[in-house]
């Protein structure tokens, strides 16, 4: 039920959103030098590597000019790349990695395998699910990048302090996995985006107690 629903739902986005994802795709290659979309190689279920998609918001060959976080006033970030950050259209291309079988709409976000490898043995618990294009831990760290960028060394603090918080989340989500818990967590995540006053909690969003 859960894929045919992530089938059923992206494809009726990606019709509906069509002439977003047309004017978004116009506007980032009129903006700066560089290809349209950004792919980045994640960890899947089973530990399965494949590339996710996003509308790139950094500048040409980002990823060689820093390290796999963005953080705070990142200069790599362009002017567009910000607004589409900040309202997460940058996202909207992984519904076809929804599509492809590589995500679901609901799941554990996924990570860089070299962070996976760092925190392999959780997981081996996490990855038991497709990963997600939204999760608990995406509401709670909605804007993550100005949190690290308060950091003195960015990627440290990401290490031992936002992702090990990250897997508490994920693994509450893959203990308590159902449909209305998906259906809540959606709900929750566009509420977010109107509103981040909203607050979360593993034991709000599933209705029971955090591990």
């Amino acid at each position: 039920m859960k894929r045919f629903l992530d089938i059923l739902i992206s494809v009726l986005a990606i019709i509906l959103l069509s002439p977003l994802l047309i004017i978004v795709a116009l506007a980032v290659k009129a903006a700066s030098a560089g290809p349209i979309f950004f792919r980045q190689q994640r960890m899947g279920k089973n530990f399965r590597p494949f590339y996710i998609y996003k509308f790139r918001t950094m500048v040409k060959d980002a990823p060689k000019l820093g390290t796999a976080i963005t953080f705070g006033d990142d200069p790599r970030i362009t002017r567009l790349g910000r607004f589409l950050r900040k309202t997460k259209i940058d996202e909207l291309p992984q519904l076809f990695n929804v599509l492809k079988g590589e995500m679901s709409l609901v799941g554990p976000r996924p990570e860089v395998p070299r962070y996976v490898e760092i925190f392999r043995d959780d997981y081996a618990v996490i990855l038991q699910v497709r990963p997600g294009i939204t999760d608990l831990a995406s509401i709670k760290y909605r804007d993550e990048a100005a949190v690290l960028g308060q950091a003195e060394n960015p990627e440290e603090e990401y290490i031992k302090h936002v992702l090990p918080e990250k897997i508490r989340y994920a693994k509450e989500y893959v203990n308590n996995a159902s449909l209305f818990l998906d259906i809540k967590i959606i709900i929750q995540t566009l509420l977010k985006l109107v509103s981040d006053k909203i607050p979360i909690s593993p034991r709000q969003a599933s209705g029971r107690r955090a591990l």
